[in-house]
């Protein structure tokens, strides 16, 4: 087995109390402008099928899914309970705490389709959590990592501050290869406007069957 590429301190934030604390607080707002929603909403909608039964990892207020689709089911995964019991999309949802438990509280196989919408640069054990991501995804299930350029300097690890938008891509397609389990990992810009709105990239997977 090769070496990590990552050491502890990659993944070092400048706030490290307590994220039950700092996500105490609701933030009923969304957390990308408007373009950047409509074009990750986009994606979604040409990429998910409405009978998928979809994880919404890290969800808050918004899941940012095509307003016009119902999906079987939307499940979020969160850490402050007024802002998934506000959000519209989801069908249920679970408080955990993803840097305090990296595994999920599902069965195997349970989900189409798991989202990661603008939040995995707050994760300080990502490949574990992309593991056990890899675990609840049924044969062929997708992987969305979506990102821009916004974050809460406070809770984003070192890392991924220190890299640019394109090679953010790369560290999330990195996350998979070393979670192992997925395959045709892919990073690609679908930004709405370049200069005009938030920067938008995906990086999708999908799961590797034995």
């Amino acid at each position: 087995m090769s070496p990590s590429p990552f050491q502890p301190e990659h993944f070092q934030r400048a706030d490290e109390s307590d994220d039950a604390t700092f996500y105490v607080e609701p933030r009923l707002v969304a957390h990308i402008d408007d373009p950047a929603r409509e074009a990750l909403a986009a994606f979604y909608r040409d990429t998910l099928r409405p009978d998928s039964d979809v994880l919404d990892l890290m969800s808050s207020y918004h899941s940012h899914l095509p307003e016009d689709v119902r999906y079987r089911s939307v499940i979020g995964l969160g850490m402050n309970a007024v802002e998934l019991t506000e959000n519209r999309q989801l069908t249920g949802h679970v408080i955990h705490d993803l840097n305090k438990t990296p595994e999920l509280p599902f069965p195997d196989t349970t989900f189409d389709a798991c989202l990661l919408a603008v939040s995995a640069q707050y994760l300080v054990h990502p490949i574990a959590v992309f593991a056990s991501v890899r675990r609840v995804l049924r044969p062929n299930g997708i992987l969305i990592v979506s990102y821009s350029n916004r974050l809460f300097p406070t809770k984003a690890v070192e890392l991924w501050q220190r890299v640019g938008m394109a090679d953010r891509g790369r560290l999330v397609s990195i996350y998979c290869w070393e979670a192992t389990g997925f395959r045709d990992v892919e990073a690609r810009d679908i930004s709405p406007a370049p200069g005009a709105s938030d920067p938008l990239w995906v990086v999708t997977a999908r799961r590797a069957d034995s």
